[in-house]
């Protein structure tokens, strides 16, 4: 940072209730309304904003995906999608299928009927494959890059995925149990096992988590064949 001299930077997202107080200073004049778990919580929250912006008494909505839930408006005539590269870096195999399904769904909501509308998307990489398939309605084009990934990598349709998750109050005690558990796997030879690693939520409930990964093709084993595996080498770490 030239103002601080701080390299300690941190990337931090933009909230719902963020983005509503910058659009308010913007647009004085608009009735905005915000759609997010927050402003629903109160009963019959979620459809009386519905209501109210399918009638025009909100000009702009800001919400989170629940926006794009089977909703239905006639006269939205911009949508504005930000930070959308928090969709592509999610650690999901599945992370750019849902990418573009959000926003594909979300491009939607922009011109209805005999309206054309505009759809506008933030991010730091134009070039993004998602991005281009949305912005040239090439469905295709992302279909077959997405199957080539996966079968690069080894992810579904062709193989199976079978995620292990140990969890236990003390965390030395899952760490130990779940590398002991991967490390017995491994000796199979038969299907490629990844981890142990933490999830996102590592702890719920008092509960600390490890996840192991298990991966098989057809050509080396069956699900029923790893699961009988599985069971044998949990009776041998216990």
């Amino acid at each position: 940072c030239k103002a601080c001299g701080s390299n300690d930077v941190q990337i931090k997202g933009f909230g719902t209730e963020q983005i509503e107080d910058e659009i308010q200073i913007l647009f004085p004049q608009a009735q905005v309304a915000r759609l997010d778990l927050d402003s629903t919580r109160r009963k019959h929250g979620h459809e009386e904003i519905i209501f109210d912006f399918q009638n025009k008494k909100i000009d702009i909505l800001i919400g989170t995906q629940m926006v794009t839930k089977g909703l239905d408006f006639d006269n939205v005539s911009l949508v504005g999608i930000v930070n959308a590269d928090q969709l592509f870096s999610f650690p999901d195999f599945r992370a750019a299928e849902r990418a573009y399904q959000l926003l594909a769904q979300v491009g939607g909501r922009a011109g209805r009927k005999e309206k054309q509308g505009k759809v506008l998307i933030q991010s730091n990489n134009t070039d993004n494959v998602i991005l281009q398939s949305i912005k040239n309605y090439e469905q295709n084009s992302f279909y077959y890059n997405e199957l080539l990934t996966r079968k690069q990598y080894n992810y579904p349709p062709y193989v199976s995925l079978i995620q292990i998750t140990i969890k236990h109050k003390i965390p030395e005690d899952v760490k130990n149990a779940s590398n002991m558990l991967a490390n017995e796997l491994r000796l199979s030879g038969k299907f490629q096992v990844l981890g142990p690693s933490s999830p996102l939520i590592s702890k719920v409930r008092n509960m600390y988590l490890r996840q192991i990964l298990i991966k098989c093709t057809k050509n080396t084993s069956t699900i029923k064949e790893v699961k009988t595996y599985l069971a044998k080498a949990i009776d041998a770490t216990n």
